[in-house]
């Protein structure tokens, strides 16, 4: 009897050693962080620098040579169209001198060409956009309906947004151009009177278009002569340049939407991309290497409120979004080599592990766009699931995990 109680002791003190050294070699559940794949929307952007500047600008020059009174207008100076902006006394001249009289008839025929051009141009761009708001408003009422996809809906308004701004911007050449006209008569109306008595008036330059004065190369008094820069003006309307690399900018389109940060103010600002410049250059970046860039146009879409001239700005580019997509962390994604038969996306092949009772399960997935932070999948995983988040070498297809 005793011999059968030591033998069952011993039975029961190996089975409990053998159950402790079990429970010691079984593994570890890993500590992981996980996110859960949901819907949500989706927007691919190109983050650069850029700047303000005026759509237009118009450097007034001297029409004529002579003595410049100073001039009074300040950087800032708002000047209506017209306005007198500043006065040139023609030096003396001998009569009927043959080569200023034909430099002056060939000033006024050279401004009239430029402003029968500027008119041509006006004319057309105004057909432009009397054809972008026929189809702006077939467009709306073909939104109503949903006979006409978001994506074309933005384009075709924003053909006509741009449209409109370039019609503003024609017309603002065509004053400048009259202007221009109005200069040189004046000019050629001094040589005559001089040619006749010998006497010259003054010659009164004015502003050709309404806007703000943004430069004044030299305020005093002085011999000019014909062709100085005497005032720079600008239009009102401001645009937006931003630099990007070449092979960012083959991404972005006229009518892409840009989103303004950073430019001092507590709201973001809507603008579009007008123009995609068709040369590049060379740029040293802050770590000293050379990069083909391209300048990319952007018009504003709402108010820009105090900025002006040359105003620093970060922008958004947004060259592909989508309101409902099935959408994981980046964080998640990870290369793996396909198992034979599988597909290789682009060359490229993505995985996550996904928790599945406990387990950490590997699984190669389908990427859409992607983005610094969410990745679109396109198939492999489902709606709810959890991913693990920056998994280490030490998840593997089948370790038991915990979730934070």
């Amino acid at each position: 009897m005793k011999k059968l109680a030591r033998i069952g002791l011993l039975i029961l003190v190996l089975g409990a050693v053998a159950f402790a050294v079990a429970v010691a070699l079984r593994p570890t559940p890993l500590r992981v962080e996980v996110a859960a794949v949901h819907r949500g929307p989706l927007q691919v952007t190109i983050e650069a620098e850029g700047k303000t500047r005026v759509r237009d600008r118009f450097v007034v020059a001297a029409p004529v040579t002579g003595q410049l009174t100073r001039i009074e207008l300040k950087r800032g100076t708002s000047v209506a169209r017209g306005d007198v902006i500043a006065r040139i006394d023609p030096l003396p001249m001998t009569p009927l001198d043959p080569r200023q009289l034909a430099e002056a008839k060939a000033r006024v025929a050279t401004a009239e060409q430029l402003r029968n051009e500027a008119s041509a141009v006006v004319e057309h761009t105004n057909a432009d956009c009397e054809l972008a708001r026929r189809e702006l408003a077939r467009a709306e009422k073909l939104a109503e309906t949903g006979d006409v996809s978001k994506q074309d809906f933005e384009r075709i308004r924003n053909t006509e947004q741009t449209c409109r701004q370039q019609l503003e911007a024609a017309r603002f050449r065509r004053a400048a151009a009259a202007s221009d006209v109005e200069v040189a008569k004046a000019a050629l109306l001094a040589v005559e009177q001089a040619g006749q008595s010998g006497q010259t008036a003054t010659v009164l330059v004015r502003a050709p278009v309404a806007g703000r004065v943004l430069r004044v190369p030299e305020e005093s008094e002085r011999v000019v002569t014909a062709g100085t820069p005497l005032v720079e003006l600008s239009s009102p309307s401001l645009e937006i340049v931003v630099d990007v690399l070449s092979t960012d900018a083959v991404k972005i389109t006229p009518g892409t939407k840009a989103l303004i940060e950073g430019w001092g103010g507590d709201r973001m600002l809507q603008a579009r991309v007008r123009l995609v410049e068709p040369s590049g250059f060379t740029k040293v970046s802050a770590l000293g290497v050379e990069e083909q860039r391209v300048n990319v146009i952007a018009d504003f879409v709402d108010d820009p409120g105090p900025l002006g001239d040359g105003y620093r700005v970060e922008a958004r580019l947004v060259v592909w979004e989508s309101d409902d997509v099935l959408r994981a962390p980046a964080s998640a994604l990870f290369r793996i080599t396909p198992a034979p038969g599988q597909n290789r996306q682009n060359g490229q092949s993505w995985g996550v592990f996904v928790v599945e009772t406990g387990q950490a399960r590997q699984r190669q997935i389908e990427v859409g766009h992607r983005t610094a932070f969410d990745a679109e999948i396109l198939q492999g995983l489902k709606e709810n699931e959890s991913v693990i988040l920056h998994p280490n070498n030490q998840v593997v297809d089948g370790a038991k995990v915990i979730t934070q």
